[in-house]
């Protein structure tokens, strides 16, 4: 199975810089990697690539594209090939991002950590079996996680400044399609969605089982025990919890409303009562104050759909297409009922999707829609994202690409492909300042 010419002009577009990896770790616990794997393949200034980052890199790319690399041995060795390539194109972007004095946004790295954690944890089942998977603390995952994401912001920020200038004419369009017509292939079934989106919440047992929780760990605290130590032990707050709740200093308006009012009310060492949020359940102590920043910790405890509310949203949306089998009006059922606050205010509508796409997102929604003609209704079904009903509003079946209709695809494709090959260039002119030894070939 190969991908087709439009995914390969993309990455190529993207080169080593925006290829952001945050999940690379997910796939070969890297301690167990660097263990078997541990050939030294490139260096680049003063640093190293090893075996191990090029195997993390081209297994993440053969998930994405769904290449087996058992029954593809040839197109994983190109993958491996080309994720080389593309490490040390990070790694001369970063000694450049060095010469630049960039930084990374503080700002933007705790919000993407907090996301790399949420989505480390759940994945793996809890912060117990991230530290046993990666055979460390989660401290120290985080920590790795933090520096991951600061060089990648510090690469992107460095391609961006140089490459955003890039603009295509029409003529070139119009040249790009002559030649690449081909291998672009033809446009594949297309869908024009709507949805109403029913979640599974927490109903009140849920959330009360929550705050009793919670008071309970404040009452162990007004006796005596250590918050650093119950927050490592249960805040599920995967952003602080290894720093034992701390937040660092903020100022007011980087809290949410309910918890920044109950912060700015407490002396240094107080600890404060049960705070809910949209969040769940805080206890919150403040460290020190500072004018008008402060420095807190806290325990957050979340509250869990129970199955009861599971079965609370099935029952919700089952009466939802009942009503759409007697005639109701789709949209005021997503007025009234609908939970994706993305898509109410637009109606429901979910966008244009071709079939590749829609599959990514989350394979049971291209089988609720299969048969389905523009204006028809699925039957609900359930994703990662809770229940749904789907409307098709239009349908397209493939056909082959037309100049004309198609324009703005092919232009993106193209400006892709010029950036791709600018940046190639680029690459090229920074490599006669940085000393790059190229001590393995993967092709072999």
């Amino acid at each position: 199975m190969t991908m087709n010419f439009a995914k390969r002009v993309s990455r190529i577009a993207r080169g080593a810089a925006a290829g952001v990896l945050f999940l690379l770790a997910l796939l070969l616990n890297p301690l167990q990697a660097q263990q078997v794997l541990d050939r030294i393949l490139a260096v680049v200034d003063d640093d190293v690539i090893l075996e191990s980052e090029v195997a993390q890199g081209a297994y993440l790319t053969a998930m994405q594209y769904r290449i087996d690399p058992v029954k593809s041995p040839r197109e994983f060795a190109r993958l491996k090939q080309e994720t080389l390539t593309n490490l040390i194109n990070q790694k001369i972007l970063l000694v450049q991002a060095d010469k630049d004095t960039v930084k990374a946004d503080e700002q933007q790295v705790e919000h993407y950590l907090q996301q790399q954690m949420q989505s480390v944890i759940q994945q793996l089942g809890g912060e117990q079996q991230v530290e046993e998977y990666f055979g460390a603390s989660l401290a120290k995952v985080r920590r790795n996680y933090r520096e991951e994401i600061e060089r990648n912001l510090r690469i992107r920020a460095v391609q961006s400044a140089k490459m955003q200038g890039i603009k295509i004419s029409r003529r070139e369009v119009e040249e790009f399609f002559k030649v690449y017509k081909d291998s672009i292939g033809p446009v594949k079934e297309s869908f024009d969605l709507s949805h109403i989106l029913i979640k599974a919440l927490p109903g009140e047992a849920a959330r009360q089982a929550a705050r009793d929780k919670a008071e309970a760990l404040r009452q162990r605290l007004l006796a005596g025990e250590d918050f650093a130590t119950l927050a490592r032990e249960n805040s599920e707050d995967p952003g602080s919890a290894a720093r034992g709740g701390d937040l660092g200093f903020m100022s007011r308006g980087e809290f949410v409303r309910d918890f920044e009012e109950a912060a700015f009310k407490l002396e240094a060492g107080a600890i404060s009562e049960v705070v809910g949020s949209q969040f769940g359940f805080h206890i919150i102590q403040m460290v020190e104050r500072r004018g008008e920043k402060i420095n807190t910790r806290h325990i957050l405890i979340t509250s869990k759909p129970s199955r009861e509310d599971e079965v609370a949203a099935a029952d919700t949306i089952k009466a939802i297409a009942a009503q759409l089998k007697q005639g109701a009006d789709f949209e005021q059922l997503v007025a009234r009922y609908s939970q994706d606050e993305n898509s109410k205010e637009d109606k429901g509508h979910l966008g244009f999707f071709e079939i590749d796409q829609l599959r990514e997102r989350a394979k049971e929604l291209v089988y609720a829609t299969t048969g389905l003609k523009a204006g028809e209704y699925s039957d609900p079904v359930r994703t990662q994202y809770g229940f749904h009903i789907l409307r098709v509003n239009r349908r397209e079946e493939a056909r082959e690409l037309d100049f004309k209709k198609d324009y703005d695809r092919i232009q993106r494709l193209a400006l892709d492909y010029k950036t791709g090959l600018a940046f190639n260039a680029w690459i090229e002119e920074l490599k006669k300042d940085v000393h790059v030894e190229v001590k393995d070939d993967l092709s072999n």
